[in-house]
């Protein structure tokens, strides 16, 4: 008897090691981005800015919390998948939903971590005299680096789902 594992339970534990990987980076992102804020003193009246006061950032947020609920999804499913040996959604559509699911929210993931970037380096450029908003970039600029590798995680777990697409002859 070959004590081995099989192939496919392989592919559904690095599957699910992936899916564990992107939830806490993109826990801590929404972290980072949520807690982000900075009081200024302008003119002797105190403003506070935070991260929704722009939308480049209140859709980086939106992206990863879409991008988290998905990714609970696919983490129950994948470790159902791993301690039982058996797929909940075991026809073709539960192989199309993995694989165009990952490609969307990959996609989406992206274009999240590209507006907080974005955000950032052209509100830095406004604010360059006010030092109280460096920090306040740079927890906005690492939540949108956390946010990139959540979507490069996802973007290998998409290629891992690409594999157990089944064959049409």
């Amino acid at each position: 008897m070959d004590s081995t594992p099989s192939s496919s339970r392989v592919s559904r534990t690095v599957l699910l090691l992936l899916r564990v990987l992107t939830f806490v980076f993109l826990l801590i992102a929404l972290i980072l981005i949520a807690i982000n804020k900075v009081a200024v003193d302008i003119s002797h009246r105190q403003l506070e800015v935070k991260f929704n006061d722009f939308h480049a950032y209140r859709y980086m947020i939106s992206t990863i919390v879409i991008g988290f609920a998905y990714n609970i999804v696919q983490m129950a499913l994948s470790i159902f998948s791993v301690l039982s040996g058996n797929r909940v959604l075991s026809s073709n559509g539960g192989y199309l939903f993995d694989f165009f699911g990952d490609k969307i929210i990959s996609y989406l993931l992206l274009s999240g971590s590209a507006a907080g970037f974005g955000a950032s380096e052209d509100l830095r450029k406004i604010f360059h005299s006010i030092e109280l908003f460096k920090s306040f970039f740079e927890k906005a600029n690492a939540s949108a680096s956390l946010l990139l590798i959540g979507f490069l995680f996802t973007a290998i777990a998409s290629t891992f789902t690409s594999f157990a697409l089944p064959k049409k002859a």
